[in-house]
């Protein structure tokens, strides 16, 4: 077997980042740009930005194989 298959590990950044839902189709993220500069930002900007976002279709390939347990 190789070693790819036989002894992958988890990506720890890429888990601490993302979440799989429970259907397994779909991967959500939390979103930029909420960290710091948040004087200018108006406070529904700030709200919407609290919320997670789904990733894009054509990423969830790249983020799963880095979450094989996931």
């Amino acid at each position: 077997m190789p070693k790819s298959i036989a002894r992958r590990k988890t990506k720890k950044a890429v888990a601490k980042r993302f979440k799989i839902t429970g259907s397994g189709m779909k991967v959500k993220r939390t979103q930029a740009g909420r960290r710091h500069i948040l004087q200018k930002k108006s406070s529904k900007r700030k709200r919407l930005l609290a919320k997670s976002a789904l990733v894009d279709k054509t990423e969830i390939k790249k983020i799963k194989e880095c979450l094989p347990f996931g």
